[in-house]
């Protein structure tokens, strides 16, 4: 546990709170920076450069569906080799009117064709699947993105969308190692954010049936519901057994730019 909580990276949004979420990063700490259709393509890029320049390991969001041609394409291959940017993550994204690029694979198809810089590629995985992928092609998809990193000689993860049930995550993971998937998985697990922003995430986020799980779960409800925030360490612990032997490297902390929290949290699990 103490190995993939020291290897987390610290999810931030570009919103109007976000100077103080960068400020409250810990020094040097590795940042995920995330990508909408409302803030757009650009707004992701431009806090991916501060981060840069104040020395945090950054790893941005690249949207395929925010990519309005191959020239944009190949622009911002150059930003990430221009920036110095070794990681990114990359999603399909939730414009509802995509361009040339509808889902992850094209773009990464597409992106693969032009110097870039990058030397590990992040892609999206959901346990607990996604309100607008139906399933077969959502694991189509996971192995179609492997196979491309793969024949383009890069490094890659996946990092999964929030689930809150133990049980499904392993055996989400225990089927798709036994159909073939080797890549390292980085859980996605939500800080000690606010109580209520938690709860109403809905299913936008694709977390509709965990969120439904968490209600059925009278412990895990009643102690969220007694403390103003969520803890993760609950589910973490559930699943200590199972992170080595099912190839979980690390950790993607969502903090809805209530970063303290969870700085403070990583450092207490730490013991730092």
């Amino acid at each position: 546990m103490r190995r993939v909580t020291g290897n987390a990276a610290f999810e931030i949004i570009p919103l109007s709170n976000v100077a103080a979420a960068v400020d409250a990063l810990p020094v040097g700490a590795q940042v995920s920076v995330t990508v909408s259709a409302t803030k757009g393509q650009d707004a992701t890029l431009r806090l991916a450069e501060h981060l840069i320049g104040r020395g945090h390991p950054t790893i941005p969001h690249l949207s395929a569906r925010l990519m309005r041609d191959r020239a944009h394409v190949e622009d911002v291959a150059a930003w990430t080799k221009a920036n110095g940017v070794t990681t990114a993550f990359v999603v399909g994204g939730d414009a509802t009117e995509p361009g040339p690029y509808p889902d992850a694979v094209g773009f990464l198809r597409e992106l693969f064709t032009h110097d870039h810089g990058l030397h590990t590629v992040g892609v999206a995985a959901y346990p607990d699947g996604h309100p607008l992928i139906v399933e077969g092609a959502r694991r189509h998809a996971l192995f179609a993105k492997q196979d491309l990193l793969a024949e383009a000689g890069l490094q890659g993860y996946c990092s999964t969308q929030m689930c809150f049930d133990p049980a499904k995550i392993v055996a989400w993971l225990t089927t798709e190692r036994h159909d073939g998937l080797t890549l390292p998985v980085h859980l996605g697990i939500p800080g000690p954010v606010d109580r209520t922003k938690l709860l109403t995430i809905g299913t936008r986020l694709g977390v509709g049936q965990s969120l439904r799980y968490l209600r059925k779960n009278r412990r895990s409800v009643v102690k969220l519901l007694r403390s103003p925030t969520h803890d993760p360490s609950e589910l973490l612990d559930a699943l200590a057994p199972h992170l080595t032997p099912l190839g979980i490297s690390g950790l993607h902390l969502f903090t809805f730019n209530q970063v303290a929290d969870t700085a403070a949290w990583r450092d207490a699990a730490l013991g730092s």
